[in-house]
């Protein structure tokens, strides 16, 4: 995290840091990109830490429930996608960053990241970088 922080304000990114967001921004993803799915759907992926299998979010495109870009072109279409304001948060943390005119913000710099997705501010678009990474994810894609 902190290197990512550093990385940003080398580019001249404004951020804000929002501590405490983590399961508002989680919550709020799970609305918005997962909301065609039943609860019991969103179990039988793991969308959710139960039964003492850790869940994750970005499960929503490894079991293919949802469309996305894989790989080397979620990448890109990330590159591409013009970022004004978003939002970066966690898998596994409350610790979440507000990004104002992030233009700039690109694939290099979420080198040793895992399980962090981005998003814009309206939630129109994700991008999603796992722990499995060459082998599930990266991913993008639109609301």
């Amino acid at each position: 995290m902190n290197d990512l922080y550093g990385r940003l304000k080398t580019k001249k990114i404004k951020i804000t840091e929002i501590p405490k967001w983590g399961p508002y921004l989680r919550k709020h993803w799970e609305n918005i990109f997962a909301n065609h799915l039943s609860d019991k759907d969103k179990k039988s992926i793991y969308l959710f830490d139960t039964g003492g299998y850790c869940g994750y979010l970005w499960h929503l495109f490894s079991y293919e429930k949802k469309n996305c870009l894989e790989e080397e072109k979620a990448e890109a279409a990330f590159n591409n996608q013009p970022k004004n304001n978003c939002y970066v948060f966690y898998q596994h943390s409350d610790y979440a960053l507000f990004l104002e005119n992030a233009s700039m913000f690109n694939t290099d710099d979420l080198i040793n990241e895992q399980d962090i997705y981005i998003v814009d501010k309206g939630f129109n678009w994700t991008y999603i970088q796992t722990h499995e990474t060459g082998w599930c994810g990266p991913y993008f894609s639109i609301k």
